[in-house]
């Protein structure tokens, strides 16, 4: 209580004294661009996906254009030692995503190499993809996936470095005939997303489907 009276939490846009669970005040979250996609439909990101690789139905909660609102969401989640913000963007999901009675089998989040999470402290994708694992009572899987080589951040990458994920990520454990749900934060170019895909379609008989917090066009 001292703390919230000498330090209190503030919009992360406009500044403005907000309830310590929330991330924006009311006026500031009008300004989100949410992308409102249906998860068994056409849409963007599912149709860039299928350009790379097999997959069943995607889902992106916001768009993420330069200077917008999401993405300052996002760099406060990743950069800012704001781990609670997952929960926020997992809360906004499933007040827009309804998987109805065709659930996926496990919801697996993209892994950060063992250096990089010492760095950050967290995996900025571990308590977005937890909430969403008790709200639609799917089971979650931190470690199906393994990643292999330690790398800069994905943002100070030029668009070449980007495209070499070759060898970049291996699966951990046998899995066959089981729907994931992969997990990750933006979708850029989809390699890093496409790099796990096919590593679980190789491991068996398998389907993947793709939930992102936010897409760039």
């Amino acid at each position: 209580m001292i703390l919230d009276i000498f330090f209190p939490n503030r919009c992360i846009h406009c500044n403005r004294i907000i309830d310590g669970d929330l991330l924006v005040c009311n006026v500031c979250f009008e300004q989100i661009h949410f992308t409102h996609f249906n998860f068994f439909e056409d849409n963007y990101i599912l149709e860039k996906c299928k350009l790379l690789f097999p997959i069943e139905n995607a889902f992106a909660l916001m768009q993420f254009e330069k200077e917008n609102l999401s993405r300052k969401i996002i760099h406060e989640l990743k950069y800012k030692n704001r781990e609670k913000a997952g929960k926020i963007l997992a809360e906004w999901t499933t007040e827009r995503l309804d998987l109805k009675n065709e659930k996926p089998d496990v919801l697996v989040s993209v892994p950060l190499h063992p250096k990089k999470l010492k760095e950050r402290g967290y995996n900025q994708l571990h308590l977005f993809t937890e909430t969403l694992s008790k709200f639609y009572e799917i089971p979650f899987s931190h470690d199906l996936i393994k990643r292999n080589h330690y790398s800069k951040a994905q943002a100070l990458k030029d668009r070449q470095h980007r495209l070499e994920t070759q060898n970049t990520f291996s699966i951990t454990e046998n899995i066959s005939g089981k729907h994931i749900l992969l997990i990750d934060d933006v979708f850029t170019t989809g390699n890093t997303i496409a790099s796990i895909a096919w590593e679980i379609l190789k491991a068996g008989d398998n389907k993947v489907s793709v939930l992102v917090m936010a897409m760039d066009e």
